[in-house]
């Protein structure tokens, strides 16, 4: 049977089956439908690094070396998205790319991506919440700090604690703010280069000023590519929610394939329309103060009323999407850990809602005490805290590609029909090559400067590195400690996790 004939014989009979009755009250409840699949790989590359970062690359590199860096980090992002979705679709599982570690390359890589994936986002968290107190003190400046944090923490855990279906819910409209928003500033954006709105027509006067759109060169670009990977980090979320999506065969192709061409869209427009309109010679566009970010500059030269407060508004809502968006990853992979015997049992446990209480808790906790230590030793060991995270999402990214190039030929070489894939990633194994060779060449050249500068900065490469030697550290912590090997490509698991339902072509014998 061809790929589509299969895919679509699938698509059919799940559709007519009703998941929630073929589940027992330990697993997690397939309530996500494809719009929230879809939304949540939206809204969670749409935030600060668009809202806020985006200036700082622009200024830093020029519009061309920003759109050059935003665009090559878009193509591998892509790539990355395609071998997740290929998986994914396949074995829909919330361990996602930690699973996949295990089965498709070596358990103790699989450990480390869990883990690395989890301190991630708990730490992520902490950031959120700290990040909330600032906005909220743009309207009430006298007001505590752990108001604000403390509120925000309790909204997003009740978002994660009611049902799944509530997280995707509110990610759904979250998302829909910051769509709306980035379609309303690309418009007013186009109106103002064409003198249609806010005075005279630009046009391309501002692409050229200074030393032209390519500033400071090769290593400057690179420099930005770390800034852009951070702004893109947030894609592979659906991955971790295919385990509780209802049809992962149809929503998750439907979601790579229409959500990446609108990111890279709007990244690359947005940059383009800033660029045009503010000289990337304007010091401001470094501040990383919301009244002053490039949306807020330009909303402002178009002469919106009020513009800083409706831009504080709108990354306060990115902000909490982060957050709840962090939570709820975090949570799954901390279950799937130890669901798998990597984590405490204790945190496997659902309760009759199909939530994993215990360890959205346990997490939740993690990410307060986090945030509660930026108010101690001036905020030393936060600081270290947010560094030692700093890459984990570029780690996560190699990981899947790695997996993904193993998946496949372990699919291969164990005589199975490519047909049967519900969705077949493109360009392979370019796609995961290419993706895997640039993530660790923006790894290692994060802080290229602390070696070039005539004697070596240890203490600024300490800090851009700490997350590299921790990983390896876990990693080569559990082989050691378990004695465990790569897995032959013909002895890759590809059967479904225990406790899951059945979603493949393969599963319902379709030939």
């Amino acid at each position: 049977m061809s790929n589509n004939a299969a895919q679509q014989t699938y698509i059919a009979e799940n559709e007519t089956r009703s998941v929630d009755a073929a589940q027992p009250a330990q697993e997690l409840k397939r309530n996500l439908k494809s719009r929230h699949l879809t939304m949540i790989a939206l809204g969670g590359t749409i935030g600060t690094g668009l809202f806020l970062a985006s200036g700082t690359a622009i200024h830093t590199a020029g519009p061309g070396g920003a759109l050059l860096a935003y665009g090559a980090i878009g193509i591998m992002v892509y790539f990355v998205m395609v071998s997740l979705a290929e998986m994914s679709a396949f074995l829909p599982v919330a361990g996602s790319f930690s699973t996949y570690g295990t089965r498709f390359v070596d358990p103790a890589l699989g450990f480390a991506l869990g883990w690395n994936y989890w301190y991630n986002w708990a730490i992520t968290i902490a950031s959120e919440l700290a990040a909330v107190t600032l906005i909220m003190k743009f309207w009430f400046p006298n007001s505590p700090s752990i108001l604000w944090s403390g509120l925000c923490l309790a909204i997003i855990f009740l978002l994660n604690y009611l049902s799944v279906k509530g997280f995707g819910e509110s990610e759904y409209w979250f998302s829909m703010i910051k769509v709306v928003t980035v379609i309303v500033f690309l418009i007013v954006g186009v109106l103002m280069i064409f003198g249609i709105m806010g005075g005279e027509f630009i046009g391309f006067k501002n692409f050229n000023i200074g030393e032209g759109p390519f500033n400071g060169g090769f290593m400057t670009i690179l420099g930005i590519f770390m800034a852009a990977g951070y702004s893109f980090q947030g894609t592979e979320l659906f991955g971790v929610a295919a385990g509780e999506t209802d049809n992962p065969a149809k929503s998750i192709p439907k979601a790579v394939r229409s959500v990446f061409w609108r990111i890279l869209l709007f990244y690359i427009f947005a940059i383009l329309v800033i660029s045009l309109i503010i000289p990337y010679t304007t010091e401001s566009l470094t501040s990383e103060d919301v009244t002053v970010s490039p949306f807020t500059l330009v909303f402002d030269q178009a002469g919106i009323a009020f513009a800083a407060s409706v831009m504080n508004a709108i990354i306060l809502t990115s902000v909490m999407s982060a957050g709840s968006s962090g939570l709820y990853a975090s949570t799954r992979m901390l279950w799937d850990l130890a669901r798998e015997g990597k984590a405490p049992r204790f945190f496997g446990q659902l309760d009759k809602r199909g939530v994993p209480v215990r360890a959205l808790v346990a997490t939740s906790l993690v990410g307060c005490l986090a945030f509660l230590a930026s108010f101690f030793g001036d905020g030393a060991v936060y600081i270290w805290l947010l560094n030692a995270s700093g890459m984990s999402g570029f780690i996560a990214w190699v990981g899947i590609s790695l997996s993904h190039y193993r998946f496949r030929r372990a699919y291969v070489a164990q005589g199975r029909s490519l047909d049967d894939l519900p969705y077949r990633a493109k360009w392979f194994p370019f796609g995961p090559l290419f993706a895997l060779a640039l993530c660790i060449l923006v790894i290692l050249g994060q802080n290229y400067s602390a070696f070039t500068s005539g004697s070596i900065d240890w203490n600024g490469a300490l800090v851009s590195y700490i997350g590299l030697p921790l990983f390896i550290a876990i990693w080569l912590g559990y082989k050691i400690m378990k004695k465990t090997k790569v897995v032959p490509l013909k002895e890759c698991d590809f059967n479904m996790v225990k406790g899951t339902v059945a979603n493949r072509p393969s599963d319902m014998n379709l030939k």
